[in-house]
Order: structure tokens, then C-alpha cells, then sequence
């Protein structure tokens, strides 16, 4: 038998604490929250690691208000959000020189949205063989870096093109 260590989960599967609720939806949050993953919570939009992500660097934006898709936002959330995308894209180029990206959007639960009720951006870096033995044969991704440490490589050029601290 093979076996696959992820040690990381174990915080999530005992958690007494797991938020209700909408992932997306900043409750109180300004700025950013490292233990939500949440890199950037402007005035319509916010960025956020994918807590299981696809690859390494999987990042989410999302309107603040809680809607279900993109005919619920206005012009300004609407730009906003896809200043951030582009932001996102714009990070992991630089810290982590993917040789492309998928970028794209589940609405709706037949869709695949694993939180259907909140509209979100998927930003996803993609290097060439990214794609192994792993998941082809096994259905397993090997994330090569710890979020935490992921976190605090994104964190600062986020602070950088707002002018935070």
C-alpha cells in the first residue's frame, strides 16, 4: 500500500471552529487575513488562496457582496474584480514564472462551483509536465509548497500594489 502524507488537513478535520457560511464573504475583513488565506480585501473585491488548490498558487477573486454571477454585479465590482484577476496573474508571474494560466469561472452548481451561492474567479498557474504520473494514474496533486509559505511570497506584492504595509 502506498501512502500519501498530507499532515496540513489535519488542522482543517479538527477544527471545532470552521466558519458558517459563505468562504467568499469577508465578514468584517479589511486589508487581509492570513489564516483565511485572504491576500487583499479592497472596497468590491477581494483575492484569496484556494485552501485545495489545483496547483501550487491557486488563487480566487470574488466579489465582496455575495452574489451568485456575473449578471448580479455592477460596473464597478465588476471592474474591480477583474483588476484583481489581472493583479493575481500579474504575482504569480512574478514570483513563480508559470508558463500559463487558467483562468475561468463555475457558475452554478451544475458547473462545478463548489460554492455556487458566491461568484468566484479561479486564477490557476499551470508549468509545462505539471501534470504527472499522480493525477493521471491516481487522481492525487503533489502541491510542491505549503500555503503558509505560499502566503507570505504573495502577500507582499499584494501590499506593494495597494500601498499597504
Amino acid at each position: 500500500m502506498d501512502n500519501l502524507w498530507a499532515p496540513w488537513r489535519m488542522d482543517y478535520i479538527l477544527d471545532n471552529n470552521k466558519a458558517d457560511g459563505c468562504i467568499f464573504c469577508p465578514q468584517g475583513v479589511t486589508g487581509y487575513d492570513r489564516e483565511r488565506l485572504i491576500l487583499h480585501v479592497g472596497e468590491r473585491a477581494l483575492v484569496m488562496m484556494n485552501r485545495y488548490p489545483y496547483n501550487n498558487g491557486h488563487l480566487m477573486a470574488a466579489p465582496v457582496r455575495h452574489v451568485p454571477d456575473l449578471t448580479s454585479l455592477d460596473s464597478e465590482e465588476m471592474a474591480e474584480l477583474w483588476q484583481l484577476v489581472k493583479l493575481s496573474t500579474e504575482c504569480l508571474q512574478e514570483i513563480m514564472e508559470p508558463d500559463g494560466f487558467n483562468i475561468g469561472i463555475n457558475i452554478g452548481e451544475v458547473s462545478g462551483a463548489g460554492m455556487a451561492s458566491h461568484l468566484h474567479v479561479h486564477v490557476v498557474p499551470r508549468w509545462l509536465g505539471d501534470t504527472n504520473f499522480m493525477t493521471v494514474l491516481s487522481e492525487v496533486r503533489s502541491i510542491p509548497e505549503h500555503l503558509d509559505q505560499t502566503f507570505d511570497r504573495l502577500r507582499p506584492l499584494f501590499a506593494r500594489a495597494f500601498g499597504e504595509d
